[in-house]
């Protein structure tokens, strides 16, 4: 991407974040770390698929926040809702399209050392063509499925029914905000995320056309049955990174469900919301009246003290009444305590965009490791 555009692109993206409180300062810089790796590609793809992938992310965290903040809960014991976004939040969706972007702007540059420097006719193209740059195809997806997650997350909690836990066999009911918990809402919400990422690729793809037919560096013009296949392709892929979210959050991610409102409790910027131990041990006391009770309880001196029973012991009928002192207040809902919120972010975004990788080099019937050449 030529400075004259990323220059200014970055600065707009840098203010923009600051001024919104939609980034911490660390996220501020590691997104401008990340652009920075974007706009080095020569193209505009890259860069433009991040901006909109912020600007549609920040945009639909925003409606109704106030609504969405009310039900869930904060790990601090306030309101839940999102807060500005840290520097693992960002890496967590834009790493691996940082990484592949990198690579491709080094493939092209092989490219053009090839024709400039050795006058020899590279085996790839310097515009898009069917069948072509596989990194390209990874790169679109990955932003496909992080803003099909991003879109599905924050419009699919304002859904009217609650959601389901898809990794559950009954796909029983759960509270919003619940790691897996998914709903037809958020599902069309995600297709929706997808389906502007694609749109934007779409746009700013420099696909061989007429005019590089034939030429060096050039391809084959695409047909529009090819963009059609190529664009719904991306998008059902981007969209089915959310479900594969939800599978990963459901298994491998706990959600917390605070016993007293019912909540969803999340963590500050994606990291793991700890559970209350359960307090099973009888408590003891010693009190003014342990002299006399030493006779009762045939013990000695300060020896002498009273055990009492299990409140929660439903056969014990002298039992007092007790509320909250020894019961969990945040309790699992679901999911093992492997990964929080931003691991299962990288892994899906990693597992989309290197599948969506295999898929086109089995399609088009590419060979892997043309990722690597020239």
């Amino acid at each position: 991407m030529k400075a004259i555009f990323a220059v200014p692109a970055t600065l707009a993206l840098v203010y923009r974040a600051y001024s919104h409180k939609s980034l911490t300062p660390a996220g501020i810089l590691a997104a401008a770390l990340t652009a920075t790796a974007h706009a080095v590609h020569p193209w505009n793809l890259p860069f433009v698929l991040l901006v909109v992938f912020f600007l549609a992310g920040t945009r639909v965290t925003k409606i109704k926040a106030d609504v969405k903040a009310s039900l869930t809960l904060n790990s601090q014991g306030i309101s839940g809702g999102e807060g500005p976004r840290t520097h693992v939040q960002v890496l967590a969706n834009s790493l691996m399209a940082s990484v592949l972007t990198l690579m491709h702007a080094y493939q092209l540059h092989l490219r053009r050392e090839a024709v400039v420097n050795h006058k020899q006719i590279p085996d790839g193209a310097f515009c898009y063509r069917w069948s072509g740059d596989l990194l390209v195809v990874g790169i679109i997806a990955n932003y496909a499925a992080v803003c099909a997650d991003t879109f599905s997350s924050e419009l699919g909690i304002l859904s009217r029914g609650p959601p389901r836990l898809i990794t559950s066999w009954n796909l029983r009911k759960v509270p919003p905000g619940t790691n897996g918990g998914v709903t037809l809402w958020g599902l069309a919400a995600g297709l929706l995320g997808s389906m502007i990422v694609v749109t934007a690729a779409l746009v700013f793809l420099p696909f061989c056309s007429e005019e590089t037919k034939g030429k060096l560096g050039g391809g084959e013009s695409w047909t529009t049955s090819q963009k059609a296949t190529f664009a719904w392709g991306l998008t059902i892929w981007g969209a089915l990174g959310s479900l594969l979210d939800s599978f990963l959050g459901g298994w491998f991610q706990r959600s917390v469900r605070d016993v007293r409102s019912g909540k969803i409790v999340e963590g500050d910027g994606g990291v793991r919301v700890l559970t209350t131990a359960v307090d099973t041990e009888p408590h003891t006391k010693e009190d003014a009246t342990t002299g006399v009770k030493t006779e009762v309880l045939n013990s000695e001196g300060s020896e002498a003290v009273e055990k009492q029973s299990n409140p929660y012991d439903p056969k014990d009928k002298h039992r007092g009444s007790h509320f909250g002192d020894r019961k969990p207040t945040r309790i699992a809902e679901s999911g093992w305590d492997l990964l929080d919120n931003n691991d299962v972010n990288f892994l899906m975004a990693s597992i989309m965009s290197i599948g969506a990788i295999v898929l086109a080099s089995w399609y088009w019937e590419q060979p892997l490791n043309s990722v690597l050449r020239a």
